[in-house]
């Protein structure tokens, strides 16, 4: 009797062990504001490039560009240095930048680097296999005005529990017929991480 009892409260320990260690997953908002560790996360990522592209968007370089063009200057996103502590995928950051570049509608924009190599390859097997009507030259694109690049840094300063991790986002605007800095933007953004004593 004692050993049925006893297999039975061991069975439903392990019933129960086994349930509470199961994944647990909550759908959440895409722009839901989450701070889990205190890394730069993706709430960062978008909150910096739009209020980074709204500020330079408001400068007087636009307006200058566009009257001397005659059109609405044409910008292309560089390369964008990770130099802070973290890991941070820098793609992320760059496609938030591109954007809120594009949904501005106040300037054009032109493929990336390594999007261009894919699109010149298309155009060299639509030489070959498209028809006359839908074939499209090469020698025909659009070149970038303005270059964006920038940097990201870290200063972490720790005391006990406590951490104060400080980010530097600074990118620049530059024209590519002369090399002038036409805009120069920094963000800053302070977090305080405190790790509790025990850690389950």
């Amino acid at each position: 009797m004692m050993s049925r009892t006893l297999k039975l409260l061991v069975g439903a320990l392990l019933a129960a062990a086994v349930a509470g260690c199961g994944t647990s997953v909550t759908r959440m908002g895409a722009s839901e504001v989450t701070d889990l560790s205190g890394d730069w996360n993706d709430t960062d990522s978008r909150l910096v490039s739009e209020e980074m592209i709204q500020d330079a968007l408001s400068r007087a370089w636009l307006e200058s560009s566009t009257r001397q063009l005659k059109r609405p200057p044409v910008v292309i996103v560089g390369e964008v240095r990770n130099l802070s502590h973290e890991h941070i995928n820098t793609n992320t950051f760059v496609s938030d930048l591109e954007r809120a570049l594009i949904n501005s509608g106040r300037v054009e924009f032109v493929a990336s680097r390594g999007e261009r190599g894919g699109v010149r390859e298309e155009r060299k097997d639509q030489d070959i296999n498209a028809t006359e009507e839908t074939r499209k030259a090469s020698g025909r694109e659009f070149g970038a005005d303005f270059m964006l690049s920038g940097t990201i840094n870290t200063i972490y300063d720790v005391e006990g529990r406590t951490q104060i991790r400080f980010y530097q986002i600074d990118l620049t605007l530059i024209s590519m017929v002369d090399n002038r800095k036409v805009w120069i933007g920094q963000k800053k953004i302070k977090k305080e991480v405190k790790r509790a004593s025990v850690r389950l």
